[in-house]
């Protein structure tokens, strides 16, 4: 099998960290082209692929690179409709950071476009789908011994945000990852959602709302109840309980050493996002290569991309409102039943 030749759109933080991996971790990958509208974060990017990696300004000319097989997507959620669609009408694979976009009417875009080609080529980058633990509590649910789902409780926690960081954010930036992964995890579709704010962190800057509590129910009628709670201060704190007929699965964090030290007992927490799925962006990477040099997705893919912007649009509808708000989709295109 040779090498996925790939163009990497967007050399901020995340973009490197891929082209850290895909040119020099993951098997039969290789980046040969970068592009960002700031010529000094190209360079930075293309620096770390290697000499021969060639540096653009803009979408269409490394999209249009006939040396390039694939596209990776990076840049901000704002700008990933034209880096995808562009991909897709020049029928080369595209591995898409999440959120697929911002819009559920641009995500929509992407899905038809997909359809009107013929072939899968879009992954949306839900990397929780590759988690170990996640893969583990789906093992349990889809073996059946635990009887059906009834409620999810899950946490969603950091340590602190930045003053950019708005109350909508909390569902577009750090729910969207729970609205994808639970939606795969119990294999149902979202039916309502609503938001409940109420005490106020005094870590919290003006105008944000931390914590947030935000209830989905699925169409068999499994109730998640998740809290966001981005200025906890103690650590990225991820859990995720599954209560079901016979029993609860809880998710497994990953080990850190319990220690004996002044008198206490204590257990370490994960301090950072990326290194607590860092393992996962590995796995999920070497799946998306993998996938598209034999012409497939097995990802999470541009109609996953679509449900998750259409939920999270009811979540940010049901924080202004404080009712509880419908989410409506239609039924998965043929396109995309497996």
């Amino acid at each position: 099998m040779g090498n996925l030749k790939i163009g990497v759109v967007g050399c901020g933080a995340i973009g490197r960290e891929h082209i850290n991996r895909l040119a020099h971790k993951l098997q039969n990958s290789e980046v040969v082209a970068v592009m960002d509208v700031f010529e000094e974060g190209a360079k930075r990017g293309a620096a770390m692929a290697g000499e021969n990696c060639r540096i653009y300004t803009d979408v269409a000319s490394i999209v249009n690179d006939s040396e390039v097989d694939a596209i990776v997507v990076t840049t901000p959620g704002f700008a990933h409709k034209e880096a995808v669609m562009a991909a897709v009408k020049a029928g080369k694979p595209v591995f898409c950071e999440k959120p697929l976009c911002t819009t559920a009417a641009d995500c929509k875009e992407i899905v038809e476009a997909e359809i009107a080609s013929g072939k899968h080529l879009v992954q949306v980058g839900f990397m929780r789908r590759y988690d170990r633990g996640y893969n583990q509590v789906k093992e349990l649910l889809d073996g059946g011994s635990f009887g059906k789902p009834l409620v999810v409780k899950c946490t969603h926690r950091a340590i602190s945000v930045d003053d950019s960081y708005s109350t909508e954010m909390a569902v577009t930036d750090t729910a969207i990852h729970e609205i994808d992964c639970l939606h795969w995890l119990l294999n149902d579709d979202w039916a309502k959602v609503q938001v409940i704010t109420g005490a106020n962190t005094k870590n919290a800057h003006e105008g944000l709302m931390d914590p947030q509590v935000m209830i989905m129910q699925s169409k068999t009628g499994v109730t998640v109840i998740l809290e966001v709670y981005v200025n906890c201060k103690f650590g990225y704190d991820i859990n995720c309980e599954v209560v079901c007929e016979e029993g609860v699965i809880n998710l497994p964090c990953p080990s850190f050493p319990t220690v004996r030290k002044d008198c206490a007992i204590s257990t370490a927490i994960e301090q950072n996002w990326i290194l607590r799925f860092i393992d996962s962006y590995d796995v999920e990477l070497q799946d998306w290569i993998s996938s598209a040099l034999k012409g497939e997705v097995n990802g999470p893919t541009a109609w996953d991309g679509y449900i998750a912007e259409v939920t999270a649009d009811a979540l940010v509808a049901a924080q202004k409102s404080g009712k509880m708000e419908e989410v409506s989709f239609g039924d998965t295109p043929a396109f995309y039943q497996k």
